[in-house]
């Protein structure tokens, strides 16, 4: 019988994003995998090129791979760790108990039929262990081995099933790391019914969360404004203006971020209709003459409708004549929020949490290694990940859909 070869592809450093290097060097220093386990499972091509990224963006020394098998070496003695355990013992006994109440309780008064569902798969998992036998535990609580085989078997057929869905979710998060259930479901919808796969919404919500893989809002919060200056401020031309066209209206913030060399401030310039980021810079400072880079990326690569409006907070950034000329030269008015008022400035403040929510989220060494890290967070932001006030679709869909706009006197 004859067989077909895999072609083997040569890749390079470039070819791997700093997205998917920061994720792979992550999962191995938490102790998921080890670094050569993580070079199959992600069909890394080399024999070091994992190590190379651990010693490079990693936060462990890795001169000395042999010392971290699979984890860092843990710092418990062995009394501390004895007491620990003890400690969680005695927690789990607590929590099983309140637990078998709070499922008698409902299946007594709501008739839930928790007890059945429950005995079986946790009888189920004994048994493989060895620990129980089927028989008499099915003796004891009442139900019959044929009820636990037909329920195994359907869920084996059911994991069988969506083993299909797993891969396609962790294709997308290695793009959009924290991408949520809704969007999710949104970008993998058409694939699932390719494959006669049948799983709605909130049964992928389901699947992500017995997965692990559901995601948790980060918060975090740090003042990059200074609204009490002499320089002039402008009022707020979008009170009741609804905008309706790309171009029109461009909304702009300052955000902080880190590597491990210190705090640096990220400026955006995004297109209010599309949410499209048009312009980003990163700086190790937030004077305006860094800041401003932004809205020149912005003015110098897109469209955008003479007299659009500008709208920011009252930072001395953008009411620096620096700033304001640089306006002022494209024929675009500025706007400005009514003190510092965050909500008058939603939308920015929005794209802001996005980016540093769902894609910045690893650890940079270096300035230079998280001015790709953002690079690439935007491209991924404009072009793949898609908004649930676009009707899930991604920003450069809608400029495109809105046609290439031309430039009024």
């Amino acid at each position: 019988m004859a067989t077909s070869g895999i072609k083997c592809i040569k890749r390079t450093q470039r070819d791997y994003s700093m997205a998917f290097k920061l994720g792979v060097v992550e999962r191995v220093e938490k102790g998921e995998m080890t670094y050569k386990q993580a070079q199959v499972h992600f069909g890394i091509q080399g024999r070091s090129t994992v190590l190379v990224w651990l010693r490079k963006h990693g936060k462990l020394d890795w001169s000395k791979p042999f010392l971290y098998p699979l984890m860092p070496n843990s710092k418990e003695t062995p009394a501390e760790k004895i007491k620990r355990l003890e400690r969680e013992l005695a927690d789990e006994k607590l929590k099983n108990q309140v637990l078998n109440g709070m499922v008698d309780i409902m299946d007594k008064e709501y008739g839930a039929g928790l007890r059945k569902k429950l005995f079986i798969r946790y009888i189920w998992q004994a048994k493989e262990r060895q620990q129980v036998s089927l028989a008499g535990a099915c003796r004891v609580f009442g139900i019959s081995r044929q009820a636990v085989y037909q329920s195994v078997a359907r869920w084996e057929a059911r994991r069988e099933e969506l083993a299909p869905v797993k891969e396609k979710v962790l294709y997308w998060r290695q793009f959009m790391p924290r991408l949520g259930a809704k969007k999710l479901y949104r970008l993998i919808k058409s694939d699932l019914l390719e494959a006669g796969i049948k799983l709605g919404r909130d049964g992928l919500f389901n699947y992500l969360r017995k997965e692990g893989l559901l995601v948790k809002p980060k918060k975090s919060f740090t003042k990059t404004t200074f609204s009490k200056h002499w320089m002039r401020k402008h009022p707020n031309l979008l009170k009741d203006k609804e905008i309706t066209r790309p171009g029109e209206v461009l909304v702009s913030d300052i955000t902080y971020v880190e590597s491990t060399e210190g705090v640096h401030y990220l400026s955006l310039v995004t297109d209010a209709y599309s949410r499209e980021i048009v312009g980003h810079h990163l700086s190790r400072d937030m004077k305006a003459v860094q800041v401003v880079k932004a809205l020149k990326m912005a003015v110098k690569g897109n469209d955008f409708y003479r007299g659009a409006i500008h709208h920011s907070d009252r930072g001395l950034q953008y009411c620096s004549e620096t700033y304001q000329s640089e306006l002022s030269k494209a024929g675009i008015m500025p706007s400005m929020t009514d003190g510092y008022d965050c909500y008058q400035n939603a939308l920015a403040e929005r794209v802001n949490g996005i980016l540093k929510q769902e894609f910045l989220i690893y650890d940079c060494k270096t300035f230079e290694d998280l001015a790709v890290l953002i690079d690439e967070s935007v491209n991924t932001y404009n072009h793949l990940r898609p908004h649930l006030s676009l009707k899930m679709k991604t920003p450069n869909q809608v400029r495109k859909e809105k046609g290439q706009l031309q430039e009024l006197a």
